[in-house]
């Protein structure tokens, strides 16, 4: 029989790695610490329980906490704010007043970004608004494609954050609080129900840009945080290697590959037996993701077997760093298992040139948009998917002139996102803003409640996926979120 070289390594050389006081010093201690252990939690030693979903791997819950009706999410993430006023909340009384001065009684000691004590007057919506589908949803014109999947989307347009600039916005909508450092929600799903795929990450980030001052995003908000490390988002490159050194190097084969990683994780795993690090635990997992991934990860981005019609439908020619480009790549990382997928356009920060901005933004993202749900829709796909579509905060009701250029600066107190997918009614507008569409008056739905009903349809209870960590237990939505039932199916 032929040994391979990290065989070979570890036969030649077991003697040095554990003499007999070694042994029975670790034994001794092993032991005890196990006793103790079991007196204070049986429950560890208790037989493993089935996971209910076999499909499932990883995650740290035995089981669901409540039957889940979906797989996977997919968070269309419009990062810079897109205006509600443009998109899903036409306001006729906004509109009656374009001009006038806007009421002091709704802005008194409320924060305003960049309007604060300035003179401020209404805008009202630069579009026209139509209504689509049997369910006659009021949709912008900036968005025609849309219009054709307006019964299968809820439009939620009571939304409200904390944070009124971009990058703690983002940190709110991204973990659910404005501390950096804290998991973002995709970690904290594949920490708690992993993923469906064996090689591909659980938890994947794709970016493009195209509008007004593509906003700086940061790892942190797809970071694992005080989670372990493995649960933390990867973000796939726009061009040339999606991952950096996916690919072996000249003149090293696949084998010599899988043997070289071979001993690496022989020897962390021996070096574990003692130490248990969860560092290490990452290590581990990561070295062996990485060599499935050198197989997986081009297959993926190779779109050559998409037909015609496909690509025209999402209006791309495949992997091209385009928002359009990176739907069809969603549709293709849910096919293969992972459980959420977050694609991020920057370019809707419209301070100025709101009108010409929008133009960019809607026909880069509209048409990819309607297709990606349409694709998961005819492959049965869409049942078992959430999609997400919105960004970290909403624009005001009030101008912004930027040398005569108007636009709209950041709100908190109100903004649109809609959702489709599994478990989710479509057809339907939930909640209401006042009638200049200042505040959400109606049905007012926060950040923590949108991440509680993820995770709901996902069958986790957000009050009980938590970690310990600092002297107490956290979890994605802190001490508050509450599902928004009333808009489930």
């Amino acid at each position: 029989m032929t040994l391979s070289n990290h065989e070979r390594f570890l036969t030649e050389n077991s003697i040095s790695f554990q003499s007999r006081r070694t042994f029975l010093g670790r034994t001794s201690a092993g032991l005890g610490s196990l006793a103790l252990t079991s007196l204070f939690k049986p429950s560890l030693f208790a037989a493993k329980k089935t996971p209910p979903n076999p499909d499932r791997t990883l995650g740290v819950l035995e089981s669901f906490h409540l039957p889940p009706r979906i797989k996977r999410v997919i968070f269309l993430y419009m990062s810079g704010g897109p205006s509600q006023f443009e998109t899903f909340d036409y306001k006729p009384e906004l509109a009656r007043l374009n001009g006038e001065p806007f009421p002091e009684t709704f802005t008194a000691g409320q924060p305003i970004a960049q309007l604060q004590g300035q003179s401020l007057s209404c805008l009202g919506a630069l579009c026209k608004f139509h209504k689509f589908g049997e369910s006659g949803q009021e949709i912008s014109e900036y968005f025609p494609h849309l219009g054709t999947i307006a019964d299968d989307i809820c439009i939620i347009r009571s939304m409200q954050t904390d944070q009124i600039n971009h990058d703690p916005a983002h940190t709110v909508m991204n973990t659910g609080t404005s501390i950096s450092g804290r998991p973002s929600m995709g970690s904290w799903i594949t920490y708690g129900i992993g993923s469906e795929g064996e090689d591909l990450p659980g938890f994947v980030v794709l970016t493009s840009k195209g509008g007004r001052n593509p906003q700086p995003i940061s790892t942190r908000h797809w970071h694992s945080g005080f989670l372990p490390s493995k649960y933390q988002g990867v973000k796939f490159n726009s061009s040339g290697d999606p991952v950096l050194y996916v690919r072996n190097p000249p003149g090293v084969s696949r084998d010599s590959q899988r043997d070289v990683i071979s001993t690496v994780q022989e020897l962390n795993r021996f070096r574990n037996e003692s130490l248990a690090d969860p560092v290490i635990d990452t290590r581990i997992s990561q070295y062996e993701m990485a060599f499935k991934m050198q197989m997986s990860v081009p297959e993926l981005m190779d779109v050559s077997d998409e037909p015609r019609h496909i690509l025209d439908m999402y209006g791309t020619e495949g992997n091209d760093g385009t928002f359009a480009g990176n739907c069809l790549l969603a549709r293709r990382l849910a096919e293969r298992g992972v459980r959420f997928i977050q694609l991020y356009h920057r370019g809707w920060d419209h301070h100025n040139n709101l009108t010409d901005f929008m133009t960019i933004c809607s026909k880069l993202v509209d048409q990819p948009t309607a297709a990606l749900v349409n694709d998961l829709k005819q492959r049965g796909m869409l049942d078992e998917t959430l999609i997400i579509w919105g960004g970290e905060f909403g624009r005001t009701p009030m101008a912004q002139s930027n040398k005569g250029a108007v636009g709209r600066d950041h709100h908190i107190r109100s903004f649109s996102m809609w959702l489709a997918g599994g478990g989710v009614r479509g057809g339907m507008t939930y909640g209401e803003t006042d009638e200049l569409g200042y505040n959400s008056a109606v049905n007012i739905v926060h950040v923590h409640d949108l991440h509680a009903t993820m995770l709901h349809l996902l069958g986790i209870d957000h009050k009980r996926l938590t970690f310990p960590y600092q002297g107490r237990d956290f979890r994605l939505t802190d001490v508050k979120g509450n599902v928004v039932h009333d808009i489930l199916g």
